[in-house]
C-alpha cells in the first residue's frame, strides 16, 4: 500500500492535535531518558604492596590492562621448536576456540541490549472467514458468513526513561570485556601449559640419553666381567651385581619412554592434533632458564587477564543494580498502527478501508509482593560477590608471583649445590673404578658409586627442568609478555 492511500482519510484538523500530543510524549521521553539509576562505578580498592618480597625498590601500583598487546613471551627461551608449537595454539587449540566463541556470544548480547533503544515494527497480512450463529438475536450478521481481508503495520517504542536499557547495555559491554579478558587468560594458560609440557619432555629426552649411555656402559662392563669370570679372575657375585644394575637401569630407561609418550600426547592435544599422528623427535640439548629480572615492573601485573576479567565483572554487576533500580519506575510505551481492512476483496486497497491508531501508554507496578526489592537485594549481593572475586584474583596473582620468585631463587641455589654433588659423585666413580681395576675394592663398590653418580645426574636434570617450569609459571603469573621483561629504568 502507498503512503498516499494511507493519508487520504486523515483530515489536517484531526491530525495536528494528534501529532502534537505524540510529539510531546516523545520529547518528554527523550528528556527523561537522561535520567539513570546506575550507581557511580569505581574500581574496588585492593591492598597492593610497594614491591615484591626480596626485590629492589621501584615497583609501582598496577591496574588491569588486558587490552594491551601481548608479545610472544615464549621466545625468550630461544627454542625454535617451541616457537612453532606455540604458534598453533591460537589456530588449533579447542579450548581457545571455545573462548573465542564465548567472546562472540558476549558481543552479540551487547547488540541485543542495544536494540532496546529502537522501536519495534511489525507487519502482517491476514485473511479469514467467520460465521455468526443464526440463533443469536440482535446481531445484523446472524447466520451470515463474512470474509475479512486485512494488512497492517504496527510500531511500538519504549523510551529509556530511567536508564534501564542503557544500564543493560553497560552491563553487557562489561561482560563482553570480561569475556575478551577470559580469552586472553585461556590463551596464556594454554601457551604456558604447552611450554611446561615441552620442557618436561625435553628433560625426559636428557634423562633418556643419560640412561641409554648408562645401559651401554653397564652392558659393556657386564661383558667384561663375564669374561673375567670365565678366566677365573673374579667370582660370580660381581657378575650378579653388574647384571642387577644393568637390568634395573634398563627398567628406568623403559619407564622414561612411557612418560615421554604421555607428554607427547598431551602436547598434541594442546595444539589440536590427534595424538596418534603427532611426533616430536628427541632432543637432549639442555635449555637454560632465562634471566627474568627480580625487580619486575608493574606493567607486567597490569596485564593479568584474570584480574581484568574480574574487574569487568564487578562493573557488570554494578550495572545490574541500575537495572534493578529502574524496575521501580513506570514505563512509557508509544505505539502506532495502520493498515487496510475490508470484507470484500475488491475495495480492499481503497482509502475507505484504512484504519489506524496512535497513542502513548504509561504503565507502572503498584504492588508485586516485594519482587523488585528482592531483585535489587540480589543484584547488590551479586555485586558484593564480584568485588570479593576481584580482590581474591589480585591476592592470588601476588601469591603466584611470590611463589615462583621464591621457587626460582631456591632452585638456583639447589642447582648449584646439586652440581657440586654431581661433580663429586663423578670423581668418586672414577676413583672407585681405578681402585677396582687395581684390585683394592670389590665390584660392589663400583656399582654403588655408579648408582650414586647416575642418581645425582638425574637429580640435576630434574632440577633444571623444575627451573624452566618455574620460569614459565612466573611469566604466566606476570601476565605473559616480553616487553616488560627488562629491568625497571632501562
Amino acid at each position: 500500500m502507498s503512503s498516499n492511500c494511507l493519508s487520504r482519510p486523515l483530515s489536517r484538523p484531526l491530525l495536528r492535535p494528534l501529532l502534537r500530543r505524540s510529539l510531546a510524549a516523545v520529547l518528554i521521553g527523550a528528556l527523561l531518558s537522561a535520567c539513570s539509576t546506575l550507581p557511580p562505578y569505581q574500581r574496588p580498592a585492593v591492598q597492593v604492596p610497594s614491591q615484591y618480597a626480596g626485590t629492589a625498590p621501584g615497583w609501582a601500583q598496577a591496574a588491569p590492562a588486558d587490552t594491551a598487546p601481548r608479545g610472544p613471551w615464549w621466545t625468550i627461551f630461544n627454542d625454535p621448536v617451541l616457537n612453532q608449537l606455540e604458534a598453533r595454539i591460537d589456530v588449533s587449540n579447542q579450548t581457545v576456540r571455545k573462548a573465542v566463541a564465548q567472546v562472540q556470544q558476549a558481543r552479540s548480547m551487547v547488540d541485543y541490549q542495544r536494540a532496546g533503544f529502537f522501536p519495534t515494527i511489525t507487519a502482517g497480512v491476514a485473511q479469514d472467514r467467520s460465521r455468526t450463529s443464526q440463533n443469536v438475536e440482535g446481531k445484523s450478521l446472524a447466520g451470515k458468513t463474512v470474509p475479512d481481508y486485512s494488512a497492517g503495520v504496527s510500531a511500538s517504542w519504549e523510551p529509556d526513561l530511567f536508564g534501564r536499557v542503557r544500564d543493560s547495555v553497560t552491563g553487557a559491554r562489561a561482560d563482553a570485556a570480561a569475556s575478551e579478558a577470559d580469552l586472553e587468560a585461556v590463551r596464556l594458560s594454554m601457551s604456558a601449559d604447552l611450554a611446561v609440557d615441552y620442557f618436561s619432555l625435553r628433560s625426559l629426552d636428557t634423562q633418556k640419553k643419560l640412561l641409554d649411555d648408562s645401559v651401554t656402559a653397564y652392558a659393556a662392563a657386564l661383558k667384561l666381567l663375564q669374561q673375567q669370570l670365565k678366566d677365573g679372575a673374579i667370582d660370580a657375585s660381581a657378575v650378579a651385581q653388574a647384571t642387577i644394575q644393568l637390568e634395573a637401569t634398563r627398567t628406568q630407561d623403559t619407564d622414561i619412554d612411557v612418560t615421554r609418550a604421555q607428554m607427547q600426547h598431551a602436547i598434541a592435544t594442546l595444539i589440536g592434533e590427534p595424538a596418534s599422528s603427532f611426533t616430536l623427535p628427541p632432543n637432549d640439548s639442555a635449555a637454560t632458564p632465562p634471566a627474568i629480572p627480580v625487580g619486575v615492573p608493574s606493567q607486567l601485573l597490569e596485564r593479568r587477564p584474570d584480574i581484568a576479567a574480574a574487574e569487568r565483572r564487578v562493573a557488570a554487576a554494578n550495572a545490574q543494580i541500575g537495572v534493578a533500580h529502574a524496575a521501580f519506575f513506570p514505563d512509557l510505551v508509544l505505539s502506532a498502527s495502520a493498515g487496510l481492512e475490508s470484507t470484500f476483496f475488491a475495495p480492499w486497497l481503497s482509502a475507505p478501508s484504512l484504519f489506524w491508531s496512535l497513542g502513548p501508554q504509561l504503565v507502572g507496578t503498584l504492588f508485586d509482593g516485594g519482587k523488585r526489592t528482592a531483585s535489587l537485594h540480589g543484584a547488590t549481593a551479586q555485586y558484593d560477590g564480584a568485588v570479593a572475586d576481584y580482590r581474591q584474583s589480585v591476592l592470588v596473582a601476588f601469591q603466584q608471583v611470590e611463589d615462583n620468585l621464591s621457587a626460582l631463587h631456591s632452585l638456583a641455589d639447589e642447582a648449584a649445590s646439586q652440581q657440586r654433588a654431581t661433580t663429586a659423585a663423578d670423581l668418586s666413580l672414577r676413583l672407585t673404578t681405578n681402585r677396582f681395576n687395581a684390585g683394592a675394592v670389590s665390584y660392589l663398590d663400583v656399582v654403588t658409586a655408579q648408582t650414586i653418580a647416575l642418581t645425582n645426574q638425574r637429580t640435576a636434570d630434574q632440577i633444571a627442568a623444575r627451573r624452566l617450569e618455574s620460569s614459565v609459571l612466573l611469566l604466566k603469573a606476570l601476565g605473559g609478555t616480553l616487553p616488560a621483561l627488562k629491568p625497571a629504568g632501562t
